[in-house]
């Protein structure tokens, strides 16, 4: 019987989950329709083995590529008309694949699904349930990119509860829980290979959307995937940093994209420096949070959680190691090559290959 979808697992150092992963996959209710392959980008761990012990179609890099690498590796050997994509942190539901083959409708770019935090103990998991940064990025930031506009929605997310629930079009989804048409995908040529980590989703979407105009990517939060985030502050903080490198990278490549910079970590820090003169300022450091992330405070009320007043603080931080990454990033891709640059560099090389001239074109993404 032929694979009516090739599920792309990609891994680096992440034996313990992949094995986890793949468990979730052998006990999917069309187990028998789908072709597993998963992708070890460099491990140094036993994921290889784990690969082969179960039985799926295996490739390994030799050395560390990035994650964007790793899926086109996948892709190129997906074999099913419909590719899904997971990390090795995932663990999907038992009817996953099946939703994403029965929702996968013949009009749309693509579908993303829910990737949600385990209910556990401790606050780093607990924070991370109630504030979620893979969760997709609303259709509103399509509607303008000026940079008040974008305040204003960064300012309204903190303030007011959300809005959006159910099947919707949306502006992006996190490449750990999505499917998209093996043809739609290489089409454009899959992942772009120069972002190894942070943004990688982002541009595919931007580059797909503007290969095919007017086909909406939809979110379905019933397609199911429990994603293992690590419990600590360190990796937390440490994701935020590589989301900010990927902002300024986005921000070099797309013309319309402005700088993301979070503005209330730099009000706070300026508080703390005058405090070095005016020493009561140290108090208005520590209250301004709680006031610029009424969340926190909303969530500790509600469920009578203490802890829950933690959650600004720590918000402030994964904010700070995003300005932190952006600057890092703006100067370190200030040479990266524009999509008008890249678009125009592939027109050109079509039309030598028509003229009989050899070119690579825009493949060397």
């Amino acid at each position: 019987m032929a694979s009516v979808l090739t599920v792309v697992v990609c891994s680096l150092n992440g034996a313990e989950g992949v094995d986890r992963c793949l468990r979730a996959l052998e006990g999917q209710t069309i187990r028998s329709e789908l072709d597993v392959i998963v992708v070890d980008d460099g491990s140094t761990d036993s994921t290889s083995d784990v690969a082969r012990a179960h039985a799926v179609t295996l490739v390994r890099h030799e050395e560390c590529r990035g994650v964007s690498a790793a899926r086109n590796s996948g892709l190129g050997l997906a074999s099913a008309p419909l590719v899904a994509f997971l990390d090795d942190d995932c663990e999907p539901d038992a009817d996953w694949a099946e939703k994403v083959v029965s929702n996968f409708r013949s009009d749309i770019l693509g579908l993303g699904g829910a990737l949600v935090v385990p209910e556990h103990a401790g606050i780093m998991l607990s924070y991370l349930g109630r504030n979620n940064p893979l969760d997709p990025q609303e259709l509103t930031l399509a509607e303008s990119p000026r940079l008040l506009f974008r305040l204003w929605l960064y300012l309204r997310r903190q303030w007011a509860k959300p809005r959006s629930s159910g099947r919707r079009r949306v502006f992006s989804v996190a490449a750990g829980n999505m499917a998209i048409r093996r043809s739609t995908i290489l089409a454009v040529d899959g992942f772009d290979e120069r972002i190894r980590f942070g943004g990688d989703d982002d541009d595919l979407w931007r580059r797909l959307v503007r290969y095919f105009p007017g086909q909406p990517l939809i979110f379905d939060p019933d397609v199911r995937v429990t994603h293992h985030f690590k419990p600590s502050l360190r990796d937390t903080l440490r994701r935020s940093r590589a989301y900010g490198r990927g902002g300024a990278m986005m921000c070099r490549k797309w013309a319309g994209v402005r700088p993301t910079i979070f503005p209330f970590p730099i009000i706070v820090l300026v508080a703390l420096v005058l405090a070095l003169r005016f020493p009561y300022l140290v108090i208005v450091a520590i209250v301004l949070p709680q006031i610029f992330y009424p969340r926190g405070l909303r969530a500790a009320v509600s469920d009578r959680n203490p802890l829950c007043l933690l959650d600004p603080y720590i918000q402030l931080a994964q904010e700070a190691c995003g300005d932190v990454g952006f600057v890092q990033g703006w100067f370190r891709f200030r040479n990266f090559a524009s999509a008008d640059a890249i678009s125009a560099g592939a027109a050109n090389s079509a039309e030598q290959t028509d003229s009989g001239v050899t070119s690579a074109g825009i493949g060397e993404l």
